[in-house]
């Protein structure tokens, strides 16, 4: 039978590795029986490693020698059931002839398909050409068997891509025009500046915008370092930590403490996430910056608590106030904007969002989440496909049902965080929302907007959905308007997506409106996805 070659990308941090193992091989295992079905074999391009407990490729040095032995003109299958550091096969990927085919099984138990939209996302930015592939069920799903036997015969594969329309200028209302011309003259005159905390977080090289794409839209980055974020934590009082902590304790957020602070969340460690709250704050206020991005995942994780309750309560317009040198409130009352994992697209969007909906007078919370999964309502309440909005602990209080009461602070997973650190966890209340996406394609800005309305399930159906993917995070429960679950898949090019909530189904088509239109006058290439709430087209 003609041969197959597969790889498969992994984590950086050994432990997820070793954890995710038994997920990546029964995917492969369906995998190799789906494609022996279609009259070939599956050959692994590396192999499971004794020593290491996993078969991953796990660094940047290894994808390169493991593609100094793959066939440039091969077929080559990027398996992926896991959280996946791209940069580790880009390389290989980008120099390789033949064809490529990304493919992960449709689970939330770890985030495979995050990976999937990663790697998709980062090869689109790069130029590679690849066919892209998911299916709950290799051996049964008749779709995902022809498309897979369409790539094994032809090195392409399609899928509908209907749902999507450039965006028309000539049909937005005037007055959103004019909101949008107003904010992107502002821009020209004086700028904006996006602060990174050290760029190139978990190998997502879709997240990085180069300064040239920034500089025509008015906006500059700040390249900050998070050394000194952690030496500023260290100038934090312990008075002022504990002011921060108090504030968080009083409006009825529920940490869930316990002893062993290597598995368990206890109250020094979230003091620790007190103090970067403060020092974000006050770097940030220092260089002018009106978003900022933290790292952590490589640097700080290995000297503190996680930075997702600071990354959340900085997204919250309640947010406890922090005083810059002046003896001023650094943003009273307004959310400061965060990029979680310094993806450069999200803190792009954060900062055009933020203006739109302020100037619109709609909530300007705004915040990042993986596309983690989907399923069908199995509690009955809806027969409407429900994705899986979830992310590591950055969301604004405002964006959950009941709000500080509503919200819990758990450890973060071991797996992930070594040293621990509260999550800022919710379910998200029920509303109408704009999500979007900003990514780089043809070596330009493209921005894809649509809409959806978040929804409240029964107790038990969220719990399920929490236990299938990480219950320590955050979740939203969205369901996208004239939008399937194959047609987001199909367009979406990153693992993030952007969302913000509106007062109102027509509110939101305004936001969606005018953002859209400061996009266009910005020169971002801008796509509408789906339809409006009322099943209209754009």
């Amino acid at each position: 039978m003609p041969e197959i070659l597969l790889i498969a990308n992994g984590d950086l941090r050994p432990a997820a590795n070793q954890q995710c193992w038994p997920a990546q091989a029964e995917l492969e295992s369906a995998l190799e029986r789906a494609v022996n079905s279609c009259g070939y074999s599956l050959q692994r391009a590396h192999p499971f490693k004794p020593d290491e407990q996993h078969g991953f490729i796990a660094s940047q040095r290894e994808g390169l020698d493991v593609f100094a032995q793959v066939d440039r003109d091969a077929p080559l299958i990027v398996a992926e059931a896991v959280w996946q550091y791209s940069h580790h096969v880009l390389a290989g990927l980008i120099a390789h002839r033949g064809p490529i085919l990304t493919v992960a099984n449709w689970s939330g138990t770890w985030p495979g398909l995050v990976g999937l939209l990663n790697l998709n996302g980062s090869l689109t930015k790069a130029g590679v050409r690849y066919s892209t592939l998911w299916s709950e069920d290799f051996a049964q799903d008749t779709a995902f068997r022809q498309k897979l036997k369409t790539w094994l015969e032809t090195g392409r594969c399609e899928h509908a891509r209907n749902h999507v329309q450039l965006y028309d200028h000539s049909r937005t209302p005037g007055e959103f025009k004019m909101v949008a011309a107003q904010i992107a003259a502002d821009l020209d005159r004086h700028k904006a500046i996006m602060g990174v905390f050290d760029e190139f977080c978990m190998g997502m090289y879709n997240a990085l915008i180069p300064d040239e794409l920034l500089f025509p839209l008015g906006i500059c980055k700040e390249r900050l370092s998070q050394s000194a974020l952690y030496a500023a934590m260290r100038e934090v009082s312990d008075d002022e930590a504990a002011a921060v902590y108090r504030f968080i304790e009083e409006r009825g957020f529920n940490f869930h403490y316990g002893e062993d602070p290597r598995t368990d969340l206890t109250r020094a460690q979230v003091l620790e996430q007190c103090r970067m709250y403060i020092a974000a704050c006050r770097i940030g206020d220092r260089f002018g910056c009106e978003a900022i991005g933290i790292q952590y995942q490589q640097g700080l994780k290995d000297l503190c608590p996680a930075s997702d309750l600071v990354e959340g309560m900085l997204n919250s317009s309640e947010r406890p106030p922090v005083r810059n040198g002046r003896g001023a409130v650094i943003k009273e009352g307004l959310p400061y904007p965060h990029f979680n994992e310094v993806d450069e697209c999200a803190g792009l969007d954060a900062i055009l969002t933020n203006r739109v909906h302020r100037a619109l007078k709609q909530p300007p919370e705004t915040t990042l989440h993986d596309l983690r999964w989907g399923d069908w309502d199995a509690s009955g309440t809806t027969d409407a496909y429900i994705w899986v909005l979830l992310i590591s602990g950055a969301a604004p209080v405002e964006h959950h049902a009941g709000g500080w009461p509503g919200s819990h602070g758990y450890r973060q997973p071991p797996m992930f965080f070594q040293l621990g650190g509260s999550t800022l966890q919710g379910v998200a209340k029920a509303g109408e929302i704009v999500w979007s996406r900003i990514y780089i394609e043809d070596r330009r800005l493209k921005m894809d907007l649509g809409r959806a309305r978040a929804i409240e399930l029964p107790e038990a159906e969220t719990r399920r959905r929490l236990d299938a993917t990480t219950p320590q995070w955050p979740i939203m429960h969205a369901v996208t308007y004239g939008i399937s679950r194959d047609q987001m898949m199909a367009q979406h090019k990153a693992n993030h997506l952007n969302v913000a909530y509106a007062h109102s189904a027509a509110e939101a088509d305004h936001c969606l409106y005018a953002k859209a239109e400061l996009a266009h006058r910005l020169g971002l290439a801008v796509q509408l996805c789906g339809t409006r709430a009322d099943g209209q087209p754009w």
